[in-house]
């Protein structure tokens, strides 16, 4: 654990001294307030950062990060919600006019919602059946494949549906319809490198950048 904390404490000092020291105008600006343009709602997987895969700065993002990059249904009743709270407080206080759902490749969330194996934890198993429809389309679609092309169709139908979910926030939809708001959704492959993104009138995911011997 120690040696693990020391690599993070070696990590900061060469932030300060190099990110940090040659950025003062950005540090200085972000002090009075921060105007970010994209929500981005990824996993807590620590194999997937949003800000390092799109090599953004401090102040450009505003990130909600959860088990499997799941939204649930606009639902207030008086709950503690706290990926609600914070999709409030972008929309509607920070005026994003971006949001990005990311999924990714070999999630841990989904694919124990795939194999019904959450029982042995608290929140876990709760959490993740707000995916329980994208679980039985690919289930219908799907079944006849290995479970790995399973998890991954899984993977796919879940942002899908948290993409569903956001619209039935009012606050969202009324964005949405005034075209203040964009909504999207995302797909990274840490294996590959690919990044994706949901192609509404092809109903599929695409690479959202060609490599250049490809184009």
């Amino acid at each position: 654990m120690l040696v693990q904390l020391d690599k993070m404490l070696e990590g900061y000092r060469r932030f300060k001294t190099n990110y940090f020291a040659s950025n003062p105008v950005l540090f200085q600006s972000l002090m009075h307030k921060q105007s970010p343009k994209t929500l981005l709602i990824g996993c807590c997987d620590s194999r997937v950062d949003p800000a390092i895969i799109t090599d953004c700065e401090p102040g450009d993002l505003f990130v909600i990060r959860n088990v499997a990059n799941l939204v649930g249904p606009y639902h207030p009743d008086g709950g503690l919600h706290g990926v609600s709270a914070a999709m409030e407080y972008a929309v509607q206080a920070l005026n994003v006019e971006n949001i990005i759902v990311l999924g990714h490749a070999h999630c841990g969330g989904i694919k124990a919602l795939m194999e019904g194996s959450c029982a042995s934890f608290e929140f876990i198993g709760p959490w993740v059946e707000i995916a329980n429809d994208a679980k039985r389309k690919t289930l219908k679609h799907f079944g006849q494949l290995p479970f790995e092309e399973q998890c991954r169709a899984c993977e796919f139908a879940s942002i899908l549906t948290s993409l569903e979910n956001i619209i039935t926030y009012p606050w969202v939809k009324e964005r949405l319809v005034s075209g203040k708001i964009s909504l999207t959704g995302w797909y990274f492959d840490f294996v590959t490198g690919e990044l994706m993104g949901y192609v509404p009138e092809k109903m599929k995911f695409e690479p959202l950048i060609k490599d250049k011997d490809e184009e």
